[in-house]
């Protein structure tokens, strides 16, 4: 059988106004495809991976698939579930994701629907394009009722229901264990009508009974040019130039590192920008300024944020490491590259319920010590 490729045009024939397409990541939507024409996909899956690299748009896509009612290739972008999944307007197309705490105390499971719906049109306003969600944001009790109380209706016009629950590791755990029992129940006990999409970029944070309920997929960074085919949508372009982001391709595909999501919402990574300019001090200041630099990484409540600053650390010593490579400094190019390495993993203990002060004392220690040597 030849290889199924994938096309990113964005077609004309949608009546209303579309999401862009998805760029990137076909061995998966390949595997993807083919599993799901032998009726052999997962009930419940995780796709996890760097953050910005387009998980829930591709949870989105693979919603469009199961729903399409193309007989032939599917998603054939063309028929009226097509359509209306392309629109964000598919009955049976259900996406939640993190929001902000309610202002006027805890929220009904008809308040939170009609408050994720709202924020759905939003997105779609915007062609899908959207600013990461805040460390603070989170999927409370009443989204996770609302999101039960949808699973318990028939689908409306196709044979199934598809959720998509993006950024799962910002579940808020605590409030009550009724609703948190219940999501489990369906993922262990799935309607045989329903698939469960989960994403996340910190899976390690997901409570270990939803992750041994669900097949994990993992999801890499795309192609630089798939990402100068992002950037290269007017929509895309017109929010760029809005950002102030007025440099080259080659600085954008930079910024992006194989996560076209990364060059959106740029406003929001300014403290996480700052807080990682903060560590890098850190590492050439006294054993004082690194205690300083850890203490204000607060503690494991803040982990959506700190994750962003590792993000960040992580782009600062990367850039570090090439222009170390293009002053053919060979030795500070490895001394970054190391880095990067012990960033890196300092993320996975990030993704977990580890304080984010003892890891940012211990890996500013580990970079200092390694600087000195």
């Amino acid at each position: 059988m030849s290889a199924i490729t994938f096309g990113n045009s964005w077609p004309a024939s949608y009546f209303g106004v579309p999401i862009l397409p998805l760029f990137g990541h076909d061995s998966l939507r390949q595997r993807l495809v083919k599993a799901a024409e032998r009726d052999a996909l997962p009930a419940s899956i995780l796709l996890h991976g760097p953050a910005r690299v387009g998980k829930q748009r591709l949870a989105l896509w693979l919603g469009q698939l199961l729903l399409c009612e193309s007989a032939g290739v599917r998603p054939c972008n063309e028929c009226r579930s097509c359509r209306f999944a392309a629109e964000l307007a598919h009955p049976d197309l259900h996406w939640f994701f993190p929001r902000p705490s309610p202002k006027g105390g805890p929220m009904s499971a008809s308040e939170a629907l009609a408050d994720i719906e709202s924020a759905v049109q939003d997105r779609l306003g915007d062609h899908g394009l959207y600013a990461p969600s805040s460390g603070a944001d989170g999927i409370r009790i009443a989204y996770v009722q609302a999101l039960l109380g949808r699973a318990a209706i028939s689908p409306a016009i196709a044979r199934r229901k598809v959720f998509v629950v993006g950024d799962a590791h910002q579940m808020v755990q605590g409030e009550t264990d009724v609703a948190a029992n219940a999501f489990l129940k369906l993922l262990e006990e799935p309607l045989a009508n329903t698939t469960l999409i989960l994403t996340s970029s910190e899976p390690g944070a997901l409570l270990p009974t939803i992750r041994s309920r669900v097949v994990q997929m993992r999801v890499s960074r795309v192609s630089e040019d798939q990402v100068r085919a992002f950037i290269a949508l007017p929509p895309v372009r017109r929010e760029l130039e809005r950002q102030g982001l007025k440099g080259d391709d080659r600085t954008l595909l930079r910024m992006a590192e194989g996560a076209p999501g990364a060059l959106i919402g740029l406003e929001a990574r300014d403290d996480a920008v700052s807080s990682a300019a903060t560590l890098l001090a850190a590492i050439d200041g006294s054993r004082a300024a690194r205690f300083r630099a850890a203490w204000v990484q607060g503690i494991a409540g803040a982990r959506g944020p700190f994750s962003d600053t590792l993000d960040e650390l992580t782009a600062s010593l990367r850039e570090r490491a090439r222009e170390a490579v293009g002053r053919m400094d060979n030795a500070a190019a490895y001394r970054y590259s190391a880095a990067v390495a012990r960033v890196e993993v300092a993320k996975e203990q990030a993704s977990g319920l580890v304080n984010p002060q003892l890891i940012t004392a211990s890996l500013l220690r580990a970079l200092a010590r390694e600087r000195a040597a």
